[in-house]
């Protein structure tokens, strides 16, 4: 947990120290070793774990607001008063460990943005002036109206518009589509996106660092430090709750002391009621619910960063799902076989030969045909005199015969209009110039995102939104076989999370799954995102709330359902809990509760809210979630 990187961090650090200090200890207490063994270790506990949150308690108390660390950092020292050292240095470790997770969580989604940077060229190609040559110079010196050259397989050092030249583009890091994107003279390219085998022009039309990929660094930035912090249910009312446990502390201590009693016996009723009425069973009666349904998510493969996250997920009341690598494959596949009437081949010679004429390339596109071809045991026939053109296609001899397989709009103009305007990429095949068929391509949805929209649909009450940088009818081709109703495509990563903030400000909770760079900005607005995890970008890893790890689309919905149990766990627990509380409490201001009695009802109610939380780590809670989800929000 603590690699060398994250023990840099001084939260790491002190609570490392915290725990290995009360590891030396604890044996040697249970043991009944002398005090002078274990008593410095225990002391040392408590100042390495328990500095920093008490300076940090005290500076906002300065500011009229008691930090629930502060307290527990006095509810430790006075369980030490009163002889109970090892519970208090048990409840620093607690404390310093969950500072440190914190710490190292918001250390490695700093580290994932500031690596985004990394996709776009650190130099560029620059053309000098009339024809005069080239130089290299720092891509973020580039100015608006200058020129670069972008070479087969560079990345493009700027936004800008191709002036000269073909090539294709792969763009899935800006727009998530799964195929790269053919540009020629007039068309837009995005700095850090992967140029192929053509070379390009650009003329840089945004200042670099308002380019697009610099603007997804801003918007996740801004989005991650302006999203409301959510807390655990425990800490919204934990200011009245402290402010009133000190205050009683307080006056049970002073007001019998002005009226002549005697020291020793009023710091014991101190803190007795101090042990008593400090929130731990109820703390504990808030995490074992959440944390057990972490784990049980996360041995069917889904990992939820934290507590405050499951809490999240129960009360979504909305999802939006990105296309491509989320409810789809986010690659190609064949959909469609169409020999031409009079060119006297069925579905799979058509196959076989334009898997032939594409065998040598490394395009998509080809590797889906290839793919096809191989899955239904079809022999290739040797390809020769192989030729790429940039956003035309390609060009063999098979057989003795000239095979050219490419865009319709270039080899047979307007004969793929219905497989285009279904959402399908078409591929002409032409043998000796004459079309002989055509191929239709899509991405497929993944296994069970039918089902999951349907799930979904029944758990928020409403059905979710498809938001895809895809085009138009790809992406409602896509919503009519899973149950999506509404669309909205083409959009750029800064329109998604506009999207995402549009619903938020309108008071819905929002779930966003995606898988991509482009998807991290709204996953970062949104109030709580899902990433992908078997190809999902680092930068949409570390942003999201939650990482879906083998992809299966139907553990959402069921860890959706698991958060709402546990959310009822946790009410459960609180009621318990303060039940305990109110009744002890009540026993030591109005009686006499003897000190281990009042210890050992702390304690027990900490185990019985512990144990009731702990029912959700069963694999029968997880079956229940997946098979008879709660409805509505």
């Amino acid at each position: 947990m603590f690699t060398s990187t994250y023990v840099r961090l001084p939260e790491a650090r002190w609570a490392l120290a915290a725990l290995a200090l009360f590891l030396l200890a604890l044996p040697l207490h249970l043991l009944g070793a002398p005090a002078w063994t274990w008593a410095p270790l225990y002391a040392a506990t408590y100042i390495c774990g328990g500095w920093e949150p008490g300076w940090e308690g005290l500076k906002a108390l300065r500011e009229k607001t008691l930090d629930v660390d502060l307290l527990m950092v006095v509810a430790a020292l006075g369980a030490a008063a009163i002889g109970q050292v090892l519970d208090g240095a048990l409840l620093i470790v607690i404390f310093a460990t969950s500072g440190a997770l914190e710490a190292i969580a918001t250390h490695r989604t700093a580290e994932s943005v500031r690596s985004l940077l990394d996709l776009a060229p650190a130099t560029a190609t620059r053309l000098l002036p009339g024809g005069a040559g080239e130089e290299t110079v720092p891509a973020d010196t580039l100015a608006i109206g200058d020129t670069v050259l972008v070479r087969p397989g560079e990345r493009v050092g700027a936004d800008g518009v191709v002036t000269e030249g073909e090539s294709e583009i792969d763009q899935a890091t800006i727009t998530g589509e799964p195929l790269p994107v053919a540009k020629r003279p007039g068309e837009e390219v995005f700095a850090g996106t992967v140029n192929g085998t053509g070379a390009l022009r650009v003329r840089v039309t945004r200042d670099p660092a308002d380019s697009v990929i610099a603007r997804i660094v801003t918007l996740v930035e801004e989005a991650s430090g302006t999203k409301a912090p959510t807390q655990l249910f425990i800490e919204k009312i934990e200011q009245r709750y402290s402010w009133a446990m000190v205050t009683a502390t307080l006056a049970l201590f002073l007001i019998p002391l002005s009226l002549g009693a005697t020291l020793d016996d009023t710091l014991l009723r101190a803190m007795t009621f101090m042990i008593v009425a400090s929130p731990c069973a109820v703390v504990l009666a808030t995490m074992p619910p959440l944390l057990s349904a972490i784990a049980n998510a996360g041995r069917h493969g889904v990992l939820a960063k934290s507590a405050v996250v499951m809490e999240r997920l129960a009360q979504i009341d909305a999802v939006a799902l990105d296309k491509t690598g989320t409810l789809t494959e986010g690659t190609p596949r064949v959909t469609d076989l169409r020999p031409l009437p009079g060119s006297g081949l069925d579905e799979d010679a058509l196959l076989a030969l334009a898997a032939s004429a594409e065998h040598p390339s490394e395009h998509p596109l080809a590797r889906a045909i290839t793919g096809t071809a191989r899955e239904r045991g079809l022999v290739l026939a040797e390809a020769t005199d192989f030729a790429s053109a940039p956003g035309t296609g390609v060009t063999a001899t098979v057989k003795g015969r000239e095979i050219r397989v490419g865009a319709p709009a270039r080899l047979f103009p307007g004969g793929a209009t219905d497989l285009e305007a279904s959402g399908r990429t078409a591929v002409a095949v032409l043998r000796d110039g004459a079309p002989v068929g055509l191929i239709g391509l899509a991405d497929r949805p993944r296994p069970g995102a039918a089902a999951t929209v349907a799930a979904l649909t029944a758990y928020t009450g409403r059905s979710p939104v498809l938001l895809t940088g895809d085009n138009e009818a790809a992406a409602r081709r896509l919503a009519a076989e899973v149950g999506i109703t509404e669309v909205r495509a083409g959009l750029l990563p800064q329109d998604k999370a506009a999207a995402v903030r549009e619903w938020e400000q309108a008071g819905r909770k929002v779930l966003l799954v995606g898988d991509g760079v482009n998807d991290a900005p709204a996953l970062a607005a949104a109030h709580t995102g899902v990433a992908m995890g078997r190809a999902g970008s680092d930068l949409a890893l570390e942003t999201a709330d939650a990482v879906v790890v083998r992809d299966e689309l139907a553990t959402i919905p069921a860890v959706l359902d698991l958060s709402r149990r546990a959310r009822r766990l946790v009410i459960q627990n609180l009621v318990i809990a303060g039940t305990f509380i109110a009744v002890l409490v009540t026993w030591d201001l109005v009686g006499h509760l003897p000190l281990p009695l009042g210890v050992a009802g702390h304690e027990g109610s900490t185990v019985l809210v512990g144990l009731n939380g702990l029912r959700l780590l069963r694999e029968s809670a997880w079956r229940r979630a997946a098979a008879t989800p709660e409805l509505g929000p």
